[in-house]
Formats: C-alpha cells, structure tokens, sequence
C-alpha cells in the first residue's frame, strides 16, 4: 500500500471519526468518511490498534497484516472515502494462530457493513 494512501495525520483521523459514520464487528470497528464529490480518489486507510491488543510486537505485526488485507481487497473498496479501521482486543491471538483467509473475510465482513449501510 502506498503511503499517499494512509491517513497519517491525527486532523484526517479527527474528520473520519467526528464526521463520519462507523459500523461494528465482533473484531473490527470500521469509521468512515465521504471527501467529497471534488476528490473521487482511491480509499485511503488509517489504522488505529489500542494497546489493549498487545503490545507494540502484537501491535505493529496486526498493523501490517491489516494492510496487506487492505491492499488485496482495495478493489471491493468504494473510492473517494477515507476509512479508519480500529481493531478490538480480542484479534491479535485469532490473526495470529489461523490462517490469512479468517483476517481477510474479517476485514470484508467489516467493508461489507460500510456498503449496507445508508
């Protein structure tokens, strides 16, 4: 995933959360945020992982493993958003200990409610 990409700055992060809409999961809370109709770009993800997942070994490793899923569902992804993910404790063991496949249907369970919802 390119960094042109990700939300880095904490202002994007604030516009996603105080301006947008979110959807839950058992594992995953997914914030999202229309950027108008003048910047129809691709999605851009920011990551948000609580020190209540582990620590910054557990941390870090969710992190990539959620951006490789990113990258490999972009297509599914509706253009022109800006979407935070916010990972809940309990994902760090399950991410680790089954296969790839459980993370990536996790992800799209979460992209799926973005979609269904008005």
């Amino acid at each position: 995933m390119e960094r042109r990409q990700r939300l880095s700055r904490s202002r994007d992060f604030d516009a996603v959360y105080r301006q947008g809409r979110s959807a839950s999961t058992r594992t995953l809370t997914v914030h999202w945020f229309a950027r108008g109709a003048e910047d129809d770009g691709p999605p851009r993800l920011g990551l948000a992982v609580p020190k209540a997942v582990g620590n910054a070994v557990t941390r870090n490793r969710l992190k990539r493993q959620l951006r490789e899923v990113w990258q490999e569902l972009a297509g599914e992804v509706p253009a022109g958003r800006d979407y935070v993910l916010v990972a809940r404790a309990g994902l760090a063991e399950p991410a680790e200990t089954r296969e790839h496949a459980w993370l990536v249907e996790q992800v799209r369970e979460a992209i799926g409610k973005v979609s269904t919802t008005p």
